[in-house]
């Protein structure tokens, strides 16, 4: 069905649940020989929360990071891991469009409060994406 799928995953809580589904749906869409990219987008530290951190904080983030990523990808046939700055939703649609995905599996949760005010990551790909998006809950 789809030759390029990225799945964007959130190291939050539940995270595990929602990466397993993700992953297993990409897995189920995904054509013979398709590559899957699984995608982490690391959002910077405000200044004033980065005076304090220890000044290595972001570098070992991004090492584990990028080492949780690389093993969920090396599970997958045709998987792949990235890790790269920005904002989530429009880093994600960035890479999305510049990698020629064709579909995007993205894991949503229950919207709080502040979704509502301002949209979450998942609602943003929907709006904005030139590809197919399949939404889990």
């Amino acid at each position: 069905m789809y030759k390029n799928i990225l799945v964007p995953i959130a190291f939050d809580e539940n995270s595990d649940a929602r990466i397993g589904m993700a992953t297993s749906a990409a897995r189920k869409l995904a054509d013979d020989g398709a590559r899957i990219t699984f995608l982490h987008v690391l959002e910077q530290v405000p200044g004033y929360v980065a005076s304090y951190l220890p000044a290595d904080y972001t570098a070992q983030a991004r090492k584990a990071i990028e080492d949780e990523i690389s093993d969920i990808a090396a599970a997958v046939p045709g998987g792949v891991g990235q890790v790269i700055s920005g904002h989530s939703g429009r880093t994600i649609l960035d890479w999305a469009g510049d990698n020629s995905v064709d579909l995007i599996v993205i894991a949503s949760h229950r919207p709080g409060m502040q979704d509502y005010l301002l949209g979450s990551t998942a609602a943003q790909v929907v709006r904005h994406a030139q590809c197919s998006v399949h939404v889990l809950r």
